[in-house]
């Protein structure tokens, strides 16, 4: 039974091929994604670090999503 599963009526090799490729395709845009919005949290944690402190302050209570990169900045340092 599991041998008719994979080779799936003839079909097997094309769909568990196409599969991998999807996977593999899907890996990759996770893995290109993932690299540059770190960049771009790099990026904005720079510049927020040339702010005067009280308004980075007034930025990081305003915004969860910059008060987070933020937080992970001190983290990393």
């Amino acid at each position: 039974m599991i041998i008719e599963f994979i080779n799936m009526g003839g079909y097997g090799f094309y769909i568990w091929t196409s599969f991998l490729i999807v996977t593999v395709f899907c890996y990759f845009l996770y893995y290109k994604t993932k690299k540059t919005l770190k960049k771009y949290e790099l990026e904005l944690a720079t510049e927020l670090e040339k702010l005067p402190v009280e308004q980075r302050n007034r930025i990081a209570r305003s915004s969860k999503v910059i008060s987070n990169i933020l937080a992970s900045q001190n983290k990393l340092s």
